[in-house]
């Protein structure tokens, strides 16, 4: 009471009634024990969901023995800690019991998410004395503790017919679980949370949210999120059924329509709309500061709890039900915890003043990891009960007491900032903007204001704040952006924010040098020239502001998403690097619905590709022509004529000069043209099809052909032995060609494939000639030379065409001097100074040219001549270049367009490229003709590609995404695409990768109505 006794009487009383939550004592003292008693009343409940894949509480208390009992046999005892590097899974939940029934505490971690640094340091930190883990992360883990799968546990677990089960010693002062956090110095801190902690929350009413047998959950949360174990815990604490909500926005959507209830953060739930979900009945967010506008919508439907508390004082220590249309609270103290709103000296404040909020009672956790001068930084004795060993921690939050008796949040203290003199909070400013959704950071003295979406003008939003704050905590500068970054676990990113703010700034004070330079008069009008500021993400928007124009580009999220400040919470629950990743919780994202039906867009987009429908075109008429012929008769002259045509047709679809020319008209397409046009112009390169078409087509009327003047001879006509013979040894050649063409044959036995398109082809025409020149002889009239038919015969000028486009390539054979630079054992750079190519080309080389030839995407360099290609170890002769590497080489042709040929058809597009597919989309990036951004995904580039090719393409792309797939592991491409698209504003998006990949990101982003194009492989 000595430290209550500046307070008058009446504050005096509030700071008992308000601060002090009920008390009830908790029915259980640990989690598995809660466990235990719905597998003892209802056995056969279905515990965990994941769609189709469910448990029931007796078979999860069964596998989670057997685990139990494994992780006895590998030395992890009471007290010990467990590291489970895991994703949403069935066998995530029964590893955590698993752990638990050991007596052990468990340090969750996200195998897709963390980060190889965060990694290494939780491992050598913690002091675990296992990991358990899946199969596909255990390339990522190096410890020296012993490492588990628990693919290879359950299918152990399943030959095991005998129940063993572990003596239980566990007690509510027993470790539960490690959270690792962020903070703000970028190395995790492990927090330390004890079973009492827990039990606390999720077995009493608020915190148990009505669970019960019966209720649904969801879990949606990153697993090493601590809101991911109220979710988990408290599931399996009340009897309820988990359900794992998937790895795709569908998915995510899907389970959100089957559960109850549903925990997650304000951020995660924007996006959605509470009508479409009429099954939920209570929601309950955390870890952010909530918009009253998304309280209100949510509130007309459903039970809403807002509430609020740091990973130090388990999970949330404050709940509130809010109603529509009241203001934002936090609520109150849950069952047996205290709140108090203290001064800087920790001496209580009077009711209604603001102060920072400590938190006490059994939601205090240990503290921190191998951590003691923090955790005695952050714990501290409580003085305001009686029990000597009572500890308070300081939440880092800035709060007061409202007249009913709930706390408002105000912020956070490390977001308290000063603007001209004034303190400012900037959690304040935010929820002034109710125009729209907010927030706001300082830079420099300046306060900015970040609004969605961004049509919001910035003049609405300084006016709706100027209404409620004072001047000096107006916001000078409004950001408008399309969304909001995100952390892994789905907290607005503040960091990145206050990033946008100091970029925007950087900008403006470069624009305002040279505008000074060139022009002084207007320095005046440089200082007031920001009103506004474009939207994000390379949205150019000339505003013109009293005859000054301002084009301003704001970087994109993926290069400044790093580690947020918790706005509140202590600690951002999430475990990164120092430096914030691209991909950083990237499969938390919400996917795009795809368009369309399943079988439409199936039928659309993988069977009746553009390349398979030009190719049914020409098939099709082909087929029609050939009934016809077959019903009315044709001569064999005739016949031979249509052979003849389909295959000069098929020769010059792969001629280099009609080849760019369909891709210089296509391409000349201006982007001011609506992207339904330029997308289907875009798809050119499926040229092939038609290609195909006539080659196949020819086959099938050279096998009528064959059967006409077989039956014609036999009947003793005109057709002589010479010209059945030869066409009998064509048709064989140009089946060898049809079959080693098929294209999985041609990807098993590419070099004989090559072979026989070469050799046999150049047989075939040869023999083609003969064929010709004897099948006229054969029909041409007694009185007339040979010379005059062979020149009024369109088979001879067709064949002559076919010929010429055949040749014309190996009239420019030649010998050329090559620079090599060695990049590493894995690749090698090759120089050519003969020609200057466009970017999106490729050309063709080789050691012996009558043998084989390698096609290789040229690398030109703006304002130097000539270009270079990059050649990856992909086989014998390309380790060769790199192990010997060459003086001259053979090249032959002309420089032809491939698929990035269309790179000017869009105004903005991203590039995805795994390992040497870096190649093609090079020359692209340097030129810098079309804005790009760049995701390149391969181990370790700058070992396997040198700096200076690497280098380049970060100058040319500053905020290109380079994933090392050997330090991450291998990401969701799909997903990872997906991201870079919305936060580049892209038009479409490029693929270089493997036919599988290439095909899956294809039609990833097709069905879901973004333009992809990728290489085809059917020709």
């Amino acid at each position: 009471m000595d430290s209550l006794r500046n307070l008058l009487p009446e504050d005096r009383a509030c700071f008992h009634e308000y601060g002090w939550g009920d008390l009830f004592p908790s029915p259980f003292k640990c989690v598995h024990h809660a466990f235990a008693t719905h597998v003892a009343s209802h056995p056969n409940a279905v515990a965990v969901e994941n769609f189709q894949e469910t448990i029931t509480y007796a078979e999860l208390d069964r596998l989670s023995d057997c685990f139990a009992v494994r992780l006895r046999r590998e030395g992890v005892v009471r007290h010990s800690r467990v590291c489970l590097i895991v994703e949403r899974s069935i066998l995530m939940v029964a590893a955590i019991l698993g752990i638990l029934k050991t007596g052990s505490a468990y340090i969750p971690l996200d195998g897709n998410v963390v980060s190889s640094k965060s990694l290494e340091h939780v491992l050598r930190d913690s002091g675990a004395a296992c990991i358990l883990t899946l199969r596909k992360f255990l390339e990522r883990i190096h410890s020296p503790s012993p490492i588990l799968s628990l693919e290879d546990m359950e299918s152990e677990c399943a030959g095991d017919d005998a129940r063993h089960r572990l003596e239980d010693q566990s007690c509510g002062e027993d470790s539960l679980y490690i959270i690792y956090t962020s903070g703000t110095t970028g190395v995790p801190k492990g927090v330390e949370v004890t079973h009492g902690n827990v039990t606390n929350l999720v077995t009493l009413a608020p915190g148990n949210l009505g669970m019960t047998h019966g209720t649904r959950v969801s879990q949606l949360m990153n697993i090493g999120f601590d809101m991911a174990q109220w979710e988990i815990l408290g599931s399996l604490c009340n009897g309820a059924t988990l359900c794992l909500r998937g790895k795709t926005s569908k998915e995510w959507r899907a389970v959100m329509k089957t559960v109850d209830v549903v925990i997650a953060t304000p951020s995660m739930m924007l996006p959605h709309e509470p009508s479409d979900y009429p099954n939920i009945k209570i929601v309950a967010v955390a870890g952010e500061a909530c918009p009253q506008a998304l309280a209100d919508k949510w509130a007309l439907y459903v039970e809403f709890y807002n509430n609020c508390g740091p990973t130090e004082t388990t999970i949330v220590n404050t709940m509130h039900v809010h109603l529509p249309g009241d203001g934002m609270s936090i609520g109150k103290p849950t069952p047996n915890n205290t709140v108090y709103i203290l001064d800087d000296d920790m001496q209580p404040l009077p009711i209604g003043q603001p102060g920072l909020m400590w938190a006490g009672g059994k939601c205090v956790s240990v503290g921190y990891v191998n951590l003691p001068e923090k955790t005695n930084e952050r714990y501290k004795k409580d003085p305001f009960v009686t029990d000597k060993n009572a500890r308070m921690f300081n939440t880092g939050d800035i709060g007061r007491w409202r007249s009913d008796g709930t706390l408002e949040h105000l912020g956070r203290i490390d977001d308290q900032v000063k603007v001209k003199g004034f303190r400012v909070e900037l959690d304040g400013v935010a929820s002034a903007m109710e125009v729209c959704l907010v927030d706001a950071s300082d830079v420099e003295d300046t306060l900015f204001g970040f609004v969605i979406p961004e049509n919001v003008l910035p003049t609405d939003v300084i006016a709706a704040v100027s209404k409620i704050q004072p001047y000096y905590a107006v916001p000078s500068r409004v950001l408008s952006l399309s969304n909001f970054p995100e952390t892994t676990n789905g907290k607005r990113d503040k960091k990145a924010l206050r990033q946008f703010a100091i970029d925007a700034l950087n900008k403006e004070k470069e624009e305002a040098v040279q505008i000074i330079k060139s022009n002084e008069e207007l320095s005046e009008k440089v200082k007031t020239a920001w009103l506004e500021l474009p939207p994000l993400i390379y949205k150019k928007d000339d505003t013109v502001r009293d005859g000054l124009t301002l084009s301003t580009t704001i970087p994109a999220l993926g290069t400044v998403r790093a580690m947020s400040s918790n706005s509140s919470t202590s600690e951002s629950s999430s475990v990164t690097d120092e430096k914030a990743l691209a991909w950083e919780g990237y499969l938390d994202d919400m996917l795009p619905e795809k368009t369309q039906g399943r079988r439409t867009r199936n039928l659309r987009h993988q069977i009746f590709t553009l390349y398979r429908r030009l190719f049914g075109v020409v098939f099709i008429v082909n087929m029609s022509i050939f009934i016809a012929f077959l019903v009315h008769g044709a001569a064999v002259p005739h016949l031979g004529e249509v052979v003849i045509a389909n295959l000069c047709c098929a020769i010059l679809m792969r001629q280099d000069y009609v080849i760019n020319a369909f891709f210089n008209v296509f391409c000349a397409v201006p982007t001011s043209w609506p992207l339904a046009i330029r997308r289907v112009c875009a798809r050119v390169y499926h040229i092939g099809g038609l290609h195909s078409g006539c080659a196949i087509s020819g086959v099938i009327w050279l096998i009528l052909f064959t059967i006409k003047a077989t039956r014609d001879f036999a009947e003793g006509g005109q057709t002589s032995v010479v010209t059945l013979a030869i066409t009998y040894v064509v048709m064989m050649f140009l089946f060898a060609i049809v079959i080693f063409a098929y294209p999985s044959l041609r990807t098993k036995r590419h070099d004989t494939f090559e072979r026989v398109h070469r050799f046999s082809g150049w047989t075939a025409t040869l023999l083609v000639w003969a064929q010709v020149v004897s099948l006229i002889n054969d029909y041409k009239d007694p009185d007339e030379s040979l010379a005059h038919a062979i020149r009024r015969n369109a088979s001879f000028w067709l064949l002559v065409t076919l010929t010429v486009s055949i040749i014309l390539p190996w009239l420019r054979l030649r010998k050329v001097p090559v620079r090599s630079e060695v990049l590493s054992n894995h690749a090698v750079r090759l120089y050519f100074d003969y020609v200057t190519p466009v970017p999106g080309t490729f050309t063709r080389i080789s050691e012996n040219p009558l043998i084989e030839w390698h096609g290789f995407a040229t690398v030109p360099e703006p304002g130097k001549k000539g270009y270079s290609l990059v050649v990856s170890k992909a086989g014998d002769w390309t380790t060769k270049q790199i192990t010997e590497p060459p003086a001259h080489l053979w090249v032959r042709g002309i420089p032809t367009c491939g698929v990035l040929r269309i790179c000017p058809l869009f105004r903005r597009l991203v590039f995805v490229a795994t390992g040497s597919g870096i190649g093609p989309c090079a020359p692209c990036i340097l030129e810098k003709r079309v804005p790009i951004r760049l995701l390149w995904t391969s181990p370790d580039v700058r070992k396997t590609f040198g700096d200076k090719l690497v280098d380049s393409i970060l100058d040319a792309s500053p905020d290109a995404v380079i994933y090392d797939t050997r330090k991450h592991g291998k990401p969701d491409m799909v997903k990872l695409t997906l991201r870079m698209v919305q936060e580049f504003n892209a038009e479409a998006v490029c693929i270089i990768s493997n036919q599988k990949l290439t095909r899956k990101i294809v039609y990833g982003m097709v069905s879901r109505g973004i333009p992809a194009f990728g290489a085809i492989w059917d020709s």
